[in-house]
């Protein structure tokens, strides 16, 4: 055979064989990509049933019911921020204290200048039929306290219960009274007591 006809016999081989490969290719690229589509398809179905299955179980969680009361209604009102003055050793000085709903609105938590060295937060929330505030003070107890039936409705008093962290030698908050003087106007008078002696801080705050 001439070289130039063994040339051309192996370029068609050549080509042949290219053509067939290059075929292969773009078909098993096709079901390369295919296949990435279908496993995409699984992964998004997934996704939504898991998240259709955590919808159903977050909707099927019972709550406890209880009731609400006027009071708990009333503390409510507060929700946002304040400012305000507090007498201490007879000169006026800033304060200021904010009032969230939390927890499904099952409960209200304040805070009593925030980001301070003596801040404190009291949490508010039903008990049963009782309204309860659990104080964490910067005296490093808890103290809980329940709000006083009867009286009048603008001014709500807790008185102490009971507590965590709660020494002899040590004082504690004994009492929280808030007292209300329309949308933009609120009293807090604390009482502390210590060696069996009782001190009020009143604390007078404007609506920001």
């Amino acid at each position: 055979m001439k070289l130039s006809r063994w040339v051309e016999v192996n370029a068609t081989l050549a080509e042949r064989h290219y053509r067939k490969r290059s075929t292969t290719d773009v078909r098993e690229c096709k079901i390369d990509k295919k296949f990435q589509e279908v496993v995409m398809r699984i992964r998004i179905t997934l996704f939504v049933a898991l998240m259709l299955a955590s919808a159903a179980l977050l909707a099927a969680e019972q709550t406890s019911k209880i009731a609400k009361k006027p009071a708990y209604d009333k503390m409510i009102t507060l929700v946002g921020s304040w400012q305000g003055t507090v007498n201490e050793n007879g000169k006026p000085l800033d304060t200021h204290a904010r009032f969230k709903l939390v927890s499904d609105g099952s409960a209200l938590a304040s805070w009593l200048d925030e980001d301070t060295p003596h801040e404190m937060i009291t949490m508010f929330h039903m008990d049963g039929n009782k309204l309860m505030a659990t104080h964490y003070c910067a005296a490093h107890n808890q103290p809980r306290m329940v709000l006083m039936t009867g009286g009048d409705p603008n001014r709500l008093v807790f008185k102490f219960k009971d507590g965590t962290n709660i020494q002899p030698d040590a004082g504690h908050m004994q009492q929280g009274a808030f007292i209300f003087d329309g949308a933009n106007h609120h009293i807090e008078e604390w009482t502390y007591l210590q060696s069996g002696k009782e001190e009020t801080t009143r604390f007078d705050f404007r609506r920001k």
